[in-house]
């Protein structure tokens, strides 16, 4: 039985709680969690200033031992350089700058001297380009004092935090509402499961799990993939073998992206019904700039959900 995608006479109040609500945590919280990474990513870029001689000396060997300066160093030059830019300047290889940001390491099919040859090509445009205004001690060719340092230091981890500023919020936010689910679950009496499962059916009546990995069949393939799921909870009157409920924490700070991510959820429940049943139970946990185009689409696929403004709900799914 639909909870609130079949109520759009509620839908226009919801939305305008669900705003307020999110720019009430945004001008609470995030400015906070913005300092809180601002201050970690100094720590790193000084840490990068030590490996580089307060960046006078930027060579290959050096990125090859430490292939996470590459993000710092992006960002310590006039203009600061996005991944993409730094790739076509370069003329080096996409999955070379990638595996170096991504995975920490040197791409392993990579020949040496073709390793070689990229990481002096990306050592060039990076010195090349490097800020002189924030790295005066460059230009005059001394040491720079701790002050200097610092500065520059706190000037890079603000490019580096603005860069990724919308991810640094999103996942505060998502470990935000998953802290709030725990609490009123727990306020139920419900007990949050330790260890693996191999089976969606195996969580224990009066427990829940947290982003668990679903495997899930896709239409017209054999093979298996895992489906990240937010949250599962197993109510406590389930009966043996019973499905459990499966819940999609989604936040947004803006009605544009919502819109364009929509069709992400009726991917999913597709393929969640196609492995385990049309009765499978999957909801959004909203909480922000959901759009009346928004929910009708999700209706539409026979999604439903619960604002976090009225979590309470959630006891309309049975749990």
């Amino acid at each position: 039985m639909a909870v609130n995608a079949n109520r759009p006479e509620r839908w226009k109040a919801d939305i305008v709680q669900s705003v307020d609500f999110y720019n009430d945590w945004f001008l609470r919280f995030a400015p906070q969690t913005y300092r809180d990474n601002r201050a970690q990513s100094t720590v790193a870029v000084e840490e990068a200033f030590a490996l580089t001689a307060n960046l006078a000396n930027i060579g290959a060997d050096v990125l090859r031992l430490h292939p996470s300066l590459l993000p710092i160093l992006r960002m310590a030059t006039a203009p600061p350089l996005a991944r993409d830019r730094l790739i076509g300047l370069a003329g080096v290889s996409a999955s070379l700058v990638r595996s170096l940001e991504i995975e920490k390491r040197i791409p392993p099919r990579m020949t040496g001297e073709r390793v070689n040859d990229e990481l002096g090509q990306i050592v060039r445009i990076l010195a090349r380009l490097l800020d002189i205004d924030i790295f005066p001690w460059l230009k005059t060719e001394t040491d720079p004092s701790t002050d200097e340092r610092y500065r520059a230091a706190t000037v890079v981890a603000d490019r580096l935090c603005g860069a990724i500023s919308d991810p640094i919020i999103r996942n505060a936010q998502e470990q935000r509402q998953l802290a709030a689910l725990q609490q009123w679950l727990e306020n139920r009496g419900y007990c949050r499961h330790s260890g693996g499962i191999s089976g969606l059916t195996e969580l224990q009546p009066g427990t829940f799990a947290f982003r668990l990995n679903v495997p899930v069949r896709q239409s017209g393939r054999e093979q298996t993939v895992n489906l990240p799921i937010d949250a599962v909870v197993q109510p406590k009157d389930a009966g043996v073998g019973q499905m459990p409920l499966l819940i999609e924490a989604k936040s947004a700070g803006d009605f544009t992206n919502t819109n364009k991510r929509r069709k992400e959820e009726a991917t999913k429940i597709a393929q969640l019904r196609h492995t385990y049943g049309q009765e499978t139970r999957f909801v959004l946990f909203l909480c922000g700039y959901f759009d009346s185009g928004y929910l009708g689409y999700e209706a539409a696929e026979g999604i439903d959900w619960v604002w976090e403004h009225r979590i309470d709900d959630l006891a309309a799914f049975g749990v």
